[in-house]
């Protein structure tokens, strides 16, 4: 267990336990309402060019009410698989997404300008059908949380429904010198991305074997089939494609942000096509940060968006969080720096800054079903951001935690790591109050947050002893019933692990 993660941020410092980095944070206060006036700015987009590769304990509401919660703990056996560390390059092949019997043409400009995908049906006669009438023609078939094993290089396939480890798979072929962190799952739930700070990496993982490729034509797709089988890197048939940025070098400015775009949707298909991806990174020019867009079936870099004047909060680390609103907008923000937002609609894409009050020091972020984005103090409170009325707004109670990933269900509530108190805040977003703080136990490092298709909230726990880290699974109708899957290995993970809240935005219920 992390001993030294609690105390250094109530006292409104920060080390290595408390975040990514060993700088200090600013001090604590109530809550914050402040106008603030957007700098708004146009980029020329750029092409980049990659390389293709059961304890009891008590809840207590705001602080004062207790309650008894009753947890059962899952526990996996103990994977002793050594990270193969041989180089070899990926196929950067496109997955087979789309009905054989179906003509899909898109069309594709110069970078900076919108694409159009257009499917015309040859063959057959489907049924139409909207997102969310799928039937298991679009969707995955259960839920998956994908979890970063940081020490280890690889992310682990949980089935969130089971609760439990169902494979794992390489984020690169260097082992734990890719340092994996950030995950993010496509609306469909049919893909991942993971970024790998340490090597700049970033990675496409298939979910459904049907969208696997058979790349050494042995007529079966070889994938790994137990959370043991981790296999030699570029020999897994579900890794789809590995792309390489051209970051600064350092583990600072390597990938983190990112967020899924849902692409188009085709109701003949019954699935959506053509999906992006956008990641955050530090290029070697200096003071200057990157989002760019990947085409999310071949890994290839459509367009560059350039930051300028990175000059706002921890700068040696690139955009740290990210997360698309109603809008398919793309917000992200500095580590304890900037919040920005890319309006994707504009040609060429602009951008929109804001610079928080001091005391609000971002760490996580996400957004909510209504386009508000939220993040994670740390140290310091729980905040949010009104775009209407161009606030920020500190939640009260929140002032003296040491916050990190945080998710929003589709019921008006956002959930937050706390490494300070050990466990989970839930908190209104509508009222922007806080509910109920959830203690957790065993209890570590709790880092990541997300919701899984059924609205069953995940909170990953970096490390907790033993045989590593592992991740709690919570009823939002029932807080108290929690079930603990350990996980082997070392998870220094957040983002949107499970699709949920991509889909709870996109696709609100």
């Amino acid at each position: 267990m992390h001993l030294y993660r609690l105390f250094p941020c109530l006292l409104g410092l920060v080390v290595a336990a408390c975040g990514d980095d060993t700088t200090t944070s600013a001090s604590e206060a109530g809550q914050t309402t402040t106008a603030t006036t957007p700098t708004s700015t146009s980029n020329t987009p750029t092409t980049t060019p990659t390389t293709t590769a059961g304890d009891t304990d008590t809840d207590t509401a705001s602080g004062t009410v207790g309650e008894t919660q009753g947890q059962t703990t899952t526990t996996g056996p103990t994977s002793t698989t050594t990270p193969n560390t041989t180089s070899t390059t990926t196929d950067p092949g496109t997955a087979t997404a789309v009905d054989p019997s179906t003509t899909s043409t898109t069309t594709t400009t110069t970078a900076g300008t919108s694409e159009t995908t257009t499917t015309t049906s040859t063959t057959g006669d489907p049924p139409n059908c909207m997102p969310g009438e799928t039937e298991g023609m679009g969707d995955i078939e259960k839920s998956f949380l994908w979890v970063a094993n940081t020490d280890q290089g690889s992310i682990s396939k949980v089935d969130t429904q089971g609760v439990v480890e169902l494979a794992r798979y390489r984020s690169g072929p260097s082992g734990g010198t890719e340092s994996p962190s950030r995950t993010a799952v496509s609306v469909d739930g049919r893909f991942v991305v993971v970024n790998n700070r340490g090597t700049g990496r970033v990675t496409m993982i298939a979910a459904n074997v049907d969208d696997c490729k058979d790349k050494n034509g042995n007529g079966m797709i070889d994938t790994s089939q137990t959370q043991d089988d981790l296999r030699a890197w570029d020999s897994d048939e579900c890794v789809i494609w590995s792309s390489v940025l051209p970051f600064k070098g350092d583990i600072g400015a390597g990938p983190r942000g990112v967020t899924w775009t849902p692409g188009t949707w085709d109701m003949n298909l019954c699935q959506f096509v053509d999906p992006k991806v956008w990641v955050g990174y530090l290029p070697v020019q200096a003071a200057t940060a990157h989002m760019v867009r990947f085409d999310g079936m071949t890994g290839v870099v459509e367009e560059t968006v350039t930051i300028p004047n990175w000059l706002v909060g921890d700068t040696s680390w690139g955009p740290y969080g990210a997360a698309l609103d109603k809008n398919l907008d793309v917000w992200f923000s500095g580590l304890r720096g900037e919040l920005f937002r890319l309006n994707t609609a504009q040609n060429p894409v602009t951008v929109d800054r804001w610079t928080p009050p001091f005391n609000l020091q971002f760490y996580g972020m996400t957004v909510d079903p209504d386009g508000d984005p939220w993040f994670g103090g740390n140290c310091g409170p729980v905040s949010t951001f009104d775009p209407d009325t161009q606030q920020f707004i500190a939640v009260p109670g929140t002032e003296n935690g040491c916050y990190r990933g945080l998710a929003a269900d589709k019921d008006g509530h956002v959930w937050v790591a706390d490494n300070g108190t050990c466990g989970v805040v839930q908190i209104d977003h509508v009222t922007n109050t806080m509910i109920q703080f959830h203690t957790l136990n065993p209890c570590g490092t709790p880092v990541g947050v997300s919701v899984d298709d059924e609205g069953f909230v995940w909170v990953v726990d970096e490390w907790v002893g033993g045989n590593g880290g592992g991740a709690w699974k919570i009823d939002p109708l029932n807080p108290n019933m929690k079930q603990f899957l350990a996980i082997a290995n070392d998870h220094y993970t957040y983002s949107d692990m499970t699709g949920g809240q991509l889909k709870s935005v996109v696709l609100p219920q």
